[in-house]
């Protein structure tokens, strides 16, 4: 029986099963895959591409617009009440910062384990970050009633000594998604400019080529850059990596630090990073799965990465349901009649339905990955990533209106649903969500064209081309 070891990934002959995939299929040479990613930047724009773009900038201007006629009118334009004080906007901003931290895992805490799986999905959810930071910071800067003084939240030195409240969880937000974003958008770019010098000598437009050329830093690909590069890109994973766990730990803290029965516990920031990554790999499969089809990158993006990505969602989807059944015992087991009225209410209250919805769609749909068919089953996974993405949704929103919706004195109680005004703006943070990454995908190498070359067989320093070729012509002839 004869062999072939590719990728560090072995093959049994013809006929056979494989011992272990390939994490690109086709067996292209260098130049193809250079020629394959970089065609999608040089080909002409279709007309369905514009059609979709369209579409998504339609529902990003109809959000801006709900968004000028809060700033203009005020956020009594929402459907806050007493005692509601948030409602979709922090659900929302709470949402939205979860969605960017798959990108984050992806690229820093896998390259740090050398997982070389990451290579085709990272620059996808290195954009999908940036740009879910973009609409969280939307929401949260529209919740404070007088966005245009957002620099109040900023410690600028000033003669009469107003110092923001730095006791205040809400300030530490300011710092750590600001944190999160600057570092995120860095490493996003250090990781780009191989590939953008790539670009520059690849298009034929001259603009095009003197853009990319900007973009590049003058990156020639010599041994002092390669060696510099990937300096720089080992220190931003090791900065960002600690982020994963910090900035979500702190905007679990708006609710922990408070004494309102319900957020006031310490299961809140394991439980909110796990839920942040476990609705970040949601949306990078729902969007992962489009673009593998629509841009044809089956050959890259394998049932092999979408099937350790659908293992993450299943172990992250566990852990939301062991948070989930330990706030319910914690509520029984502390004793404080408020802490067990509160999840009662949650469970059997007026908005039992939203509870239900996110366990069904984040503790029970992921259960079906524990079947290796139908974790490889490409429409199932879609439909569940869409459950995910709906049920992490719900689950902030529970958090937040069941805790806040009865409050000490019955007199007091209400019951909060959302205006127009509110529903618009979260669709138009899709509509910039979705638009921004469009531009991407089409722009920029939406796979990393470096990355996946450095795990061909060739880039590998104990690959040896004329054993690799014997071992070829062996399965040939048999």
């Amino acid at each position: 029986m004869s062999v072939i070891n590719q990728n560090k990934s072995v093959y049994l002959a013809e006929g056979q099963e494989l011992v272990r995939e390939p994490l690109v299929l086709g067996q292209p040479t260098m130049r193809d895959i250079t020629a394959r990613i970089a065609s999608i930047v040089e080909s002409k724009i279709s007309p369905k591409y514009l059609l979709t773009l369209a579409f998504t900038l339609t529902m990003a201007a109809w959000g801006l617009f709900a968004l000028y006629y809060t700033v203009t009118t005020g956020i009594g334009v929402w459907g806050l009440n007493n005692p509601i004080g948030w409602g979709w906007d922090i659900t929302n901003f709470v949402f939205w910062i979860g969605i960017g931290h798959a990108g984050t895992l992806i690229s820093a805490i896998l390259f740090l384990f050398r997982q070389k799986w990451r290579t085709a999905i990272n620059r996808s959810a290195e954009a999908m970050t940036i740009f879910a930071v973009i609409c969280a910071l939307t929401m949260v800067l529209t919740h404070t009633g007088r966005p245009w003084l957002f620099y109040w939240l900023l410690p600028n030195p000033n003669q009469m000594q107003m110092w923001i409240n730095f006791r205040s969880p809400l300030a530490w937000d300011v710092f750590a998604v600001n944190t999160y974003f600057a570092v995120s958008a860095l490493f996003w770019f250090v990781g780009l400019i191989p590939d953008l010098a790539t670009l520059r000598n690849y298009v034929k437009s001259d603009i095009a080529k003197k853009i990319y050329g900007v973009l590049s830093l003058g990156w020639t690909g010599s041994t002092r850059h390669w060696h510099h590069y990937e300096i720089a890109y080992m220190i931003l994973a090791g900065i960002s990596t600690p982020l994963v766990l910090s900035v979500h730990s702190v905007v679990s803290f708006d609710f922990t630090v408070g004494i309102l029965p319900g957020w006031h516990t310490t299961i809140f920031p394991p439980y909110f990073v796990a839920g942040a990554i476990f609705s970040g790999f949601g949306m990078v499969m729902t969007l992962l799965v489009i673009a593998r089809e629509i841009l044809d990158l089956k050959q890259f993006i394998t049932l092999k990465h979408l099937d350790n990505m659908n293992k993450i969602l299943l172990a992250t989807g566990m852990m939301v349901g062991y948070a989930y059944g330990m706030e319910l015992f914690i509520a029984w087991y502390s004793g404080s009649d408020w802490e067990l009225w509160v999840f009662i209410n949650r469970v059997m209250g007026d908005y039992a339905w939203a509870y239900w919805t996110m366990v069904l769609c984040n503790v029970i749909s992921p259960q079906v990955y524990w079947f290796r068919k139908n974790r490889r089953n490409v429409p199932l996974m879609f439909i569940i990533s869409i459950f995910v993405n709906i049920g992490m949704w719900f689950e902030r929103f529970t958090i937040i209106a069941t805790t806040l919706h009865h409050d000490f004195l019955p007199a007091s109680w209400g019951y909060y649903s959302p205006t127009w005004v509110e529903v618009s703006i979260f669709i138009g943070t899709f509509g910039i969500f979705l638009s921004l990454f469009l531009l991407f995908a089409k722009f920029v190498p939406v796979i990393a064209i470096a990355e996946i070359k450095s795990i061909m067989p060739g880039a590998q320093p104990a690959h040896h081309h004329h054993e690799h070729e014997s071992a070829k012509a062996g399965v040939t002839a048999h």
